[in-house]
């Protein structure tokens, strides 16, 4: 079902009563606010549409999925703020409510992220011609853990991390570019984000699964263009990450822009009080405007 205006839309990523590793229990999503909108044990996946109006639309579109350390989402600061500003500037901005790994509800955690993923791309490429949006330029966009979550859709793409659901399942799960923002990449080199990983495979996962959730040992020729912004003193989420995943790229040939920034820390989002910082943004309309 479909609610909100022609310009802004929400809806289910699956389909009701398939949402697969669900597990029913009795909890409940939760929203906290203390100025930034937190969202943790979601339990219905979704999308917030933000549509472009007719005479200013690319056809571009960008799913956007908010970081949080796969504990919560930061929904507002990482999310709707940016789906509103790709608007402005005649892309569509497609916010991505993904299930957590942490959540109780959860029945097979390290598969949840990456099936809401797929799945949230397929069914906008389905949706593409409705939408006014053309389903070969179709991006991704992740901070922090979120970042995480757009470069694993962004090299595991043909995995199966799910069963077939209906006919939208048969779309293409590839991105055509993912931007990176302060993004969490490795799982197995020094400088990963413990706490991400730990909530994503737990404590002492498997070789395998370390490996398939490090995106940098992932890349090839058909991994889609990148475009990664980090600062330069993140404590948090360390810029060996983004620099990881950027020469992974340039190994195998794909185009790619790493953008450093010398102060911000981790979670700038729009960096709007840095008026060095904030220009970050407009970097990347023009990065998404040239592909």
């Amino acid at each position: 079902m479909l609610s909100g205006t022609s310009q802004n839309l929400q809806l289910p990523i699956w389909p009701e009563g398939h949402i697969p590793y669900r597990v029913e229990t009795d909890e409940q999503e939760l929203h906290e606010t203390d100025g930034i909108l937190r969202i943790s044990r979601v339990q219905v996946p979704g999308l917030e549409v933000y549509l472009p109006e007719p005479d200013a639309n690319t056809g571009k579109a960008v799913l956007i999925f908010p970081g949080g350390g796969y504990h919560i989402l930061a929904y507002h600061w990482e999310g709707t703020d940016f789906a509103k500003l790709l608007q402005e500037n005649g892309i569509a901005g497609i916010v991505v409510k993904y299930r957590l790994p942490v959540s109780r509800s959860a029945g097979t955690p390290a598969r949840i992220p990456l099936s809401d993923a797929q799945r949230a791309l397929r069914l906008c490429r389905s949706r593409a011609p409705a939408w006014g949006i053309d389903p070969e330029k179709i991006g991704v966009m992740g901070f922090s853990a979120g970042g995480h979550l757009a470069a694993s859709l962004s090299t595991q793409y043909r995995a199966a991390m799910y069963p077939e659901q209906d006919a939208t399942d048969q779309e293409s799960a590839r991105p055509a570019f993912s931007a990176l923002i302060y993004p969490v990449i490795t799982f197995s080199s020094p400088g990963m984000h413990t706490g991400s990983r730990e909530a994503l495979l737990g404590k002492s996962p498997a070789d395998s699964l370390v490996s398939f959730f490090s995106p940098e040992l992932q890349v090839d020729a058909q991994s889609p263009p990148a475009f990664l912004v980090h600062a330069e003193d993140d404590t948090a989420v360390p810029l060996i990450n983004s620099q990881l995943y950027f020469e992974a790229l340039r190994e195998n040939g794909v185009p790619a822009s790493l953008h450093v920034f010398p102060e911000g820390g981790h979670g700038f989002a729009m960096g709007r009080d840095d008026a060095y910082l904030r220009r970050w943004t407009d970097l990347l309309v023009a990065w998404i405007q040239a592909q």
